[in-house]
């Protein structure tokens, strides 16, 4: 693979209640656990990150083939929930659920974008086979 881009960050302090900061500064926050998992919640945590990324990644892979065959995704939007839970032989495991609003797309031709958005979005490709994706096209 040809690198286009490396993104460095470093987390310190205590992990899920600690503190992330990418090299370039422009990301600099403090992380912790969600209420829902016993923590404060007085922070922001990793699967809040990922899904921000996850929605942002693959909304320019559905903006991407969008105008390889001059689809209108004019006022489209991507939504990522990310849940964390217990998995069977101990540790956590993810599930996220890609919500894909494609106003101005007859339904038949919004769902055929957005799987061929998922074949093409770097989040999808590095999640394919490892946790649950469900891609949803809501009715506008």
């Amino acid at each position: 693979m040809n690198i286009l881009y490396t993104a460095e960050a470093l987390a310190t302090g205590e992990g899920r209640n600690g503190h992330a900061r990418t090299s370039d500064g422009r990301l600099d926050l403090n992380l912790a656990i969600p209420t829902e998992m016993g923590g404060s919640g007085d922070g922001t945590n990793p699967e809040q990150l990922f899904a921000a990324g996850y929605a942002a990644c693959f909304h320019s892979a559905l903006q991407l083939v969008a105008r390889q065959v001059k689809a209108n995704v004019a006022d489209s939007a991507v939504g990522a929930r990310v849940g964390i839970g217990p998995i069977d032989g101990g540790g956590f495991g993810l599930a996220v659920t890609l919500e894909v609003s494609l106003p101005h797309m007859p339904r038949e031709e919004a769902l055929d974008l957005t799987e061929k958005a998922h074949q093409v979005c770097p989040y999808s490709n590095a999640t394919r086979g490892n946790i649950e994706v469900t891609l949803e096209v809501t009715e506008d």
